[in-house]
């Protein structure tokens, strides 16, 4: 079966490219023609950049033609979630409060993406301000999941991952505070990566929770995910939280095999909460690694079960302070009512600007700074934050590894955990200890139930990615999963 442009990897119309077998404007006209087909029933882009991606792609293909050695993801095309400040294209935080903004710069991972000279092909939608892990809290609309249109992607970075499996661009970039890159990665069946905190410059992505924020790829395979975290892995001086580490050959140190590794199985991410059939699939995964020369090993993480309620009460204060931007004078919605005073005007435009689930974030957070409480929560959660950390310390003593579900269950469908938040914070669970120990992880397609794709997540020590990518890589090749392609959006 001969693939259109739309459904190949970067890395394939990377070689096309290189051997002049087809051009960038040709691989951009077959994802516009691709985004009309099937935008309408996905909703993955808020907006568009057409004129502006067309452009690039030509100087691409002019540069080509005059015989000029590019980047190797030059001419390809990107998604942006839209919490990444982008100059000159509006960027929404799919909140009504920055409905028509536009911001004056780029941020570092779009320079990184012009440098590159990636074709942005326009802005993603995600659960408002990053928050959720659905897309149902977008302020602006409902993103569908392409293996069931009646189905979530996962979030936040719902937009970025629906779109990369419905061949609406090739590659995507999201944001992951708590699984947002991972968990609609595994919900979709294509491959996410949070970098290890530092990695990626977070100059320019809106703030969400800065301690837990990271910006990583989103893509269709393992090689593709390698090429793109070396296009955005650099040492950044505005980021005050931007590590200067050396950067590896992710393709090279890819392509190591996975024999000789050991790779740790925790009870803590297999207990109550994860449904049989995930479970099935991660034992199914470990039996895959061992065949390939890995060595399977248990280890214990304690503190896990600590970290739902952990994670919710720090990220909840980052919030509540970085949101208090939003007041209506310097920039972004302001209410139309006529007001007394700028507390008024203060109130009522957040009242109006934002939704129901970022306010619900702000106020626990406040509550949780507030005189009284900020020893007993905020505090006390920082305190079990370092346990959870010594946690993986001491786990990466035994093994090189750990393997885990990415997400306790499939996608589910649209409207059914909306009622509970609890019931949704709970999606959450295998994700969210990687970002308070500030430690890598990737999600990779490992199986299927109930007709749905179902990610195995792997965990590595601080700055180790390509160890991850040589898991990943090693596994993906020794299976099929990530050549399955969705029915219901082709339908």
């Amino acid at each position: 079966m001969i693939l259109a442009l739309y459904e190949k990897t970067a890395h394939e119309l990377q070689e096309l490219l290189h051997n002049k077998e087809v051009k960038a404007v040709e691989i951009f006209d077959s994802i516009i023609e691709r985004i009309g087909q099937v935008e309408p029933k996905v909703h993955s882009y808020i907006t568009l950049a057409e004129e502006q991606a067309r452009a690039a792609a030509q100087k691409v293909d002019d540069k080509l033609a005059k015989g000029e050695k590019l980047p190797p993801l030059a001419g390809i095309p990107v998604a942006i979630k839209d919490n990444i400040s982008t100059g000159g294209i509006r960027t929404t935080c799919a909140s009504k409060i920055l409905e028509n903004y536009i911001p004056p710069y780029d941020a570092a991972v779009i320079e990184q993406f012009k440098a590159n000279q990636l074709i942005i092909i326009g802005k993603t939608n995600l659960d408002e301000f990053a928050m959720g892990s659905s897309t149902e809290n977008s302020g602006l609309f409902i993103t569908r999941n392409p293996w069931d249109l009646e189905a979530v992607p996962g979030g936040s970075s719902g937009g970025s991952a629906a779109a990369v499996r419905a061949d609406e661009t090739i590659l995507a970039v999201g944001s992951d505070t708590g699984g947002s890159i991972r968990q609609p990665a595994s919900y979709c069946g294509i491959v996410g990566l949070k970098p290890t905190y530092g990695r990626v410059s977070r100059y320019g992505l809106v703030a969400f929770a800065s301690s837990l924020d990271q910006i990583g790829p989103l893509t269709k395979d393992v090689t593709d995910c390698a090429l793109f975290l070396q296009a955005i892995a650099k040492y950044d001086p505005r980021d005050s939280t931007s590590v200067d580490f050396p950067v590896p050959d992710y393709l090279q140190e890819m392509k190591k095999g996975v024999k000789g590794l050991k790779i740790g199985l925790a009870q803590e991410y297999l207990g109550e909460g994860i449904s049989e059939p995930v479970k099935k699939v991660i034992f199914e995964a470990a039996k895959v690694f061992q065949s390939l020369g890995a060595e399977v090993v248990d280890v214990s993480l304690p503190y896990t079960e600590y970290a739902l309620s952990t994670y919710y009460i720090i990220a909840p204060a980052e919030a509540s302070s970085n949101l208090a931007r939003y007041d209506g004078v310097r920039y972004g919605y302001r209410t139309g009512e006529r007001v007394p005073d700028s507390v008024a005007l203060f109130m009522k435009t957040r009242k109006e600007g934002f939704g129901p689930e970022v306010k619900r974030r702000i106020m626990v957070g406040t509550y949780a700074l507030s005189s009284g409480y900020y020893d007993a929560y905020y505090l006390k959660a920082q305190k079990v934050r370092t346990l959870i950390r010594e946690d993986f310390n001491k786990a990466f003593q035994s093994c090189d590894l750990i393997l885990t579900p990415t997400a306790p269950s499939p996608a589910f469908k649209i409207g059914s955990k909306t009622k509970d938040p609890l019931e949704m914070y709970q999606e959450d669970i295998c994700t969210l200890a990687c970002n308070m120990a500030g430690i890598p992880g990737i999600s990779i397609p490992g199986g299927f139930a109930q007709g749905m794709p179902v990610g195995i997540q792997l965990l590595g020590p601080a700055f180790k990615e390509e160890t991850l990518l040589r898991a990943a890589y090693g596994f993906e090749q020794a299976t099929e999963f990530h050549k399955e392609r969705p029915t219901a959006v082709n339908s």
